[in-house]
């Protein structure tokens, strides 16, 4: 279910917090017309030497896969950094993985032949080049030196606020892989009950899916370092968001949690504009003093969400992100796996029947256990 952003947007009256409570009731939808949509990434390496592929290989391979199967190219000045077919998109992460955002699809079978058709046409064009690709969810050889940075300006700024954040950041970014399943809601209530059940049952998604057991050519005393890492990467646009099991959850407590949290950077007029880590709140009320000439718009509100990384993150659908990238048979079983406790009532109202009783504390403890162990026996 990928996103539009506009590089440049007119606002025609200021932006209220009303306007951002919208954007999210505005995802609602009848139950005949929830669909499913799935991510996921997958590192490129050289078959020859297994190192990380070079962004001049990643311009070959998409512009291959372009020739070849009819995408259209997506280019930043004079760089290609993506492809776009119908509702699906092809993009760069900031270490050169290479990310599949499928179109909202009505079924199970129909996302498992999107992502094998997708897989058959990257290595029809991959294996010309000789490169290969891995399912894993960490880059298990390479250092973080040895990775390709992707030439997207978008990145610097991500990678910059990253760093700063913590040690572990730039390594979010660079050196893993994540399949993501997206789904609807009903309304603000259905929206409440899904994501409460998600958020709880995550960890038990990352224990399933664990598949990253190695770096840096060994192994590193994880399942999921993929998912350890994110402990620290930026606490305050990751994790359990404890606030969604309070009562007064519901659209507007996630537009507040946004508002006050730092902006990466404004989109105007194809150039990118630094926001020096002002929240959004300060931004509508006319705080930075360098962007004071910019109006907010509900464009600028949907690129800012985007950079915020829980373990489910709120859009006009919910986004399930605790799974390790993997194989094929994994990639179809991780949308299979929510859309059986999500889309079924009784499924739905069992989980939540059964994380009742849970504590921030035990969902925490889960959160942390599982990227060791990779299983989970406390609570059962």
């Amino acid at each position: 279910m990928p996103t539009s952003s506009a590089s440049s947007v007119v606002a025609t009256k200021p932006l209220t917090k009303e306007d951002l409570i919208s954007y999210f009731a505005s995802g609602c939808k009848p139950k005949e017309m929830w669909r499913i949509g799935t991510e996921h990434e997958k590192f490129g390496f050289e078959v020859k030497t297994l190192r990380p592929i070079k962004y001049e290989q990643i311009t070959a391979l998409l512009n291959g896969i372009a020739d070849r199967f009819g995408w259209d190219k997506v280019m930043e000045k004079e760089r290609i950094i993506g492809l776009k077919q119908g509702m699906q998109s092809i993009s760069l992460e900031p270490g050169g993985q290479l990310e599949l955002s499928g179109a909202p699809l009505e079924t199970l079978h129909q996302t498992c032949d999107e992502i094998r058709s997708h897989l058959h046409e990257v290595k029809t064009v991959a294996e010309e080049l000789e490169i290969g690709f891995l399912g894993i969810g960490y880059e298990p050889k390479s250092s973080l030196e040895d990775v390709t940075i992707v030439p997207k300006r978008r990145f610097d700024f991500i990678t910059d606020h990253l760093a700063r954040a913590s040690t572990t950041g730039p390594d979010v970014f660079f050196r893993t892989c994540t399949v993501q399943v997206n789904l609807d809601y009903s309304s603000e209530t259905d929206m409440i009950r899904k994501f409460r059940a998600s958020l709880a049952l995550q960890p038990i998604a990352t224990a399933i899916f664990a598949n990253s057991p190695f770096s840096n050519g060994k192994p590193n005393g994880f399942l999921s370092v993929r998912s350890h890492i994110y402990i620290d990467s930026d606490k305050k646009r990751t994790g359990m968001l404890p606030f969604v099991f309070d009562d007064s959850f519901g659209f507007e407590r996630y537009v507040v949690y946004a508002l006050d949290l730092p902006m990466l950077f404004l989109i105007r007029n194809e150039s990118y504009l630094d926001c020096k880590g002002m929240t959004f709140r300060d931004f509508m009320s006319g705080k930075i003093s360098h962007l004071s000439n910019e109006q907010p718009t509900i464009n600028d509100w949907e690129i800012h969400i985007g950079t915020l990384y829980p373990e489910v993150r709120l859009k006009r659908y919910l986004e399930m992100r605790g799974a390790d990238g993997g194989p094929l048979g994994m990639l179809c079983a991780l949308p299979a796996f929510w859309v059986g406790l999500l889309y079924d009532e009784d499924s739905l109202q069992t989980v939540l029947d059964m994380i009742d009783d849970w504590t921030p504390e035990e969902r925490e403890m889960l959160r942390t256990q599982v990227n060791f162990e990779g299983r989970i026996n406390t609570l059962f």
